[in-house]
C-alpha cells in the first residue's frame, strides 16, 4: 500500500513534469522566433470593408464605452460597419440601442440587432451576425474591450495575402493594478500572449482566436464550417477547424486591445471554469480529427498539448491529496533517495513557470523585481484554481452541453470605484467551501512538515496552503 501511494505520487508528478516539459519548449521556441515580427505581404491599394461585431449579453455597464471606443476608430466611416449583436434581456437593450441611434446621426453605419431566443450563445449570435455582415472581414471585440484607434489599420493589411484566414491582436489590461488578484490576472495573460502565442504562431505551429479583439475573414469562418455552440470555447473550436481547412493565422503583438479583468474572485473563477471546460469539449471533439489529419508531427503534438492543457489541474488535484499520506509514509519508510527524483521533477515544473513569467515580464514591462514579488502568489492561484478548473475539465469530458455564462462586467477601472453595489455578481459555488477546506489541508500538513523536519517540502506546501486559502476565502468573503 504505501509503495502504490508513492508510485501514484511520482506518476503525478511525472505528468506535471511533462507538461512543464513542454512550457519549457514554448519558452526556446519563443526566444528562438521573438524577433521575428509578422510583416503584411503587401497593402490593400483600397481599404477593404470591415464589420465590427460587438456580442453583448446583459452589458450595461460597459457596453456604451464599448460603442463610443469603436466609433473612435481610424478608419474610413464608409468602410466600417458596426454590429450590436445584443442578446440582452435587461437595460443594456435602451442602453446600446440608443448609442447605437446616436451614432447612426454622427454619420456611422451600425445596425443594433436583437435576439430574444439566445440559442447558441455567443457563437449563436456571432453566426446571425455573419449572414447579414457586410464586410468580408470580421472584427470581434467583447463588451469589456476598449479598442486602441488604430486596432484595424494594425491588423486589416496582412489579409493581403489571401491565404490568411485569421489576425489576432494581443490584450492588455484597462485594470490591472486595481487589486493584487487583477495583477495576478494580468501576469496569467501576459504569459499566454506573449510567450504562448509567439512560440506557436511564429514557429509553424496552430494558435488559436481568442475569442475578441481579432479579424476574420468572412469566407474563412464559412469555410471551416461556421460559428459552432457545441463547446463552450467556440473560438478555438473554429481556429483549429480553420487551420486544418489550410487558412493561416497572423499574431501582432504590438496590436494592443486593452480589456477589463474580473476584479472579483467568483467572476475570475466562472470564466476560468468556462476556459476549461470549454478546452475540455474541444479537445474531445477535435483532437481525433487533428490525430487524423495530413499535418506534421510538431503540429499534431504541439495540439495534444495545446487542447489538452487544462488537464494538469486534474493531476495538480490529485498531487494536492496526496501531500499528507506521501509526507507520513516517506518518513516511515525512511528512503531519502526518492529525493533524487523528486527533485529534478520539481524543478521541472516550477521553474519552467518561473521562467515563462519573469520572460513575459521583463519582454512587456522590463521590471523583473516587480515579477519577483507577485510570482509567488501568482503561483498559488494556480493551485487554488485546481479544484474549480478540474470539475470543469471532468464535466467537458463526460457531462452534456451546459450554458454559456459570461462573466460579468462592472466597469471598473480605477482604484477608487467599486464593484460591490453592481447589479451583476457571479453565482455562489459550494465548492469555494472546499477550497477553504483544502487550506486547512495544508495548514495540518505543514504542521506535520514542522514536527517531522521536512523542512525541503515547507515552501512547496505553503504555496498550496495559501493558494486554496485566498481563493476559497476570497470566494467565501466576496460573496456574502
Amino acid at each position: 500500500m504505501e509503495i502504490a501511494v508513492i508510485a501514484l505520487y511520482m506518476l503525478v508528478l511525472g505528468v506535471l513534469a511533462v507538461y512543464g516539459f513542454h512550457r519549457g519548449q514554448l519558452l526556446f521556441l519563443y526566444w528562438k522566433h521573438r524577433h521575428q515580427a509578422p510583416r503584411p505581404a503587401s497593402k490593400f491599394k483600397e481599404l477593404p470593408v470591415v464589420t465590427v461585431q460587438l456580442p453583448m449579453f446583459n452589458e450595461m455597464y460597459v457596453a456604451e464605452r464599448l460603442l463610443e471606443s469603436v466609433a473612435g476608430i481610424d478608419y474610413p466611416k464608409d468602410k466600417l460597419e458596426i454590429q450590436v449583436l445584443d442578446d440582452s434581456t435587461d437595460e443594456t437593450r435602451q442602453i446600446a440601442k440608443a448609442k447605437v441611434e446616436e451614432l447612426v446621426e454622427r454619420g456611422f453605419d451600425a445596425v443594433y440587432l436583437h435576439r430574444t431566443d439566445r440559442s447558441g450563445y455567443k457563437a449563436g449570435a456571432l453566426e446571425a451576425g455573419v449572414k447579414v455582415a457586410k464586410g468580408d472581414y470580421l472584427l470581434v471585440f467583447d463588451a469589456d474591450f476598449v479598442p486602441t484607434t488604430s486596432i484595424v489599420m494594425d491588423l486589416i493589411h496582412h489579409f493581403s495575402d489571401p491565404t490568411v484566414g485569421m489576425v489576432q491582436a494581443r490584450w492588455g489590461h484597462l485594470n490591472r493594478d486595481y487589486s493584487m488578484l487583477t495583477r495576478v490576472q494580468s501576469m496569467m495573460l501576459d504569459g499566454h500572449f506573449v510567450v504562448e502565442h509567439i512560440a506557436r504562431n511564429r514557429s509553424g505551429r496552430f494558435f488559436n482566436f481568442n475569442g475578441t479583439a481579432g479579424i476574420w475573414r468572412k469566407a474563412a469562418i464559412v469555410d471551416a464550417g461556421g460559428w459552432q455552440h457545441d463547446t463552450l470555447t467556440e473560438d478555438m473550436d473554429l481556429s483549429f477547424r480553420a487551420q486544418m481547412r489550410g487558412w493561416r493565422f497572423v499574431y501582432v503583438p504590438d496590436a494592443l486591445a486593452p480589456a477589463e479583468v474580473p476584479c472579483e474572485m467568483n467572476s475570475f473563477k466562472s470564466q476560468q471554469f468556462r476556459w476549461a471546460k470549454g478546452s475540455a469539449q474541444t479537445a474531445k471533439k477535435l483532437l481525433p480529427v487533428v490525430l487524423r489529419a495530413k499535418l506534421p508531427w510538431k503540429i499534431k503534438l504541439e495540439c495534444i498539448f495545446h487542447l489538452t492543457n487544462n488537464f494538469a489541474y486534474l493531476f495538480l488535484v490529485i498531487l494536492a491529496m496526496l501531500q499528507l499520506p506521501n509526507m507520513i509514509l516517506r518518513q516511515q519508510i525512511a528512503r531519502p533517495e526518492l529525493l533524487l527524483l523528486d527533485v529534478p521533477l520539481f524543478a521541472l515544473t516550477s521553474g519552467s513557470i518561473v521562467l515563462f513569467y519573469l520572460t513575459t515580464h521583463r519582454a512587456l514591462y522590463g521590471n523583473l523585481w516587480e515579477a519577483v514579488r507577485r510570482l509567488p502568489l501568482m503561483m498559488a492561484l494556480g493551485i487554488g484554481l485546481s479544484l474549480n478548473n478540474a470539475r470543469a475539465v471532468v464535466e467537458g469530458l463526460f457531462g452534456g452541453e451546459s450554458e454559456f455564462v459570461r462573466t460579468p462586467k462592472h466597469g471598473v477601472v480605477k482604484k477608487t470605484e467599486s464593484w460591490t453595489k453592481a447589479k451583476y455578481r457571479a453565482g455562489k459555488n459550494l465548492f469555494s467551501w472546499l477550497e477553504f477546506g483544502f487550506g486547512l489541508y495544508f495548514v495540518a500538513t505543514i504542521a506535520l512538515g514542522v514536527v517531522i523536519g521536512a523542512w525541503a517540502s515547507i515552501p512547496f506546501l505553503v504555496l498550496f496552503m495559501v493558494g486554496f486559502l485566498y481563493v476559497g476565502g476570497l470566494s467565501l468573503y466576496q460573496a456574502r
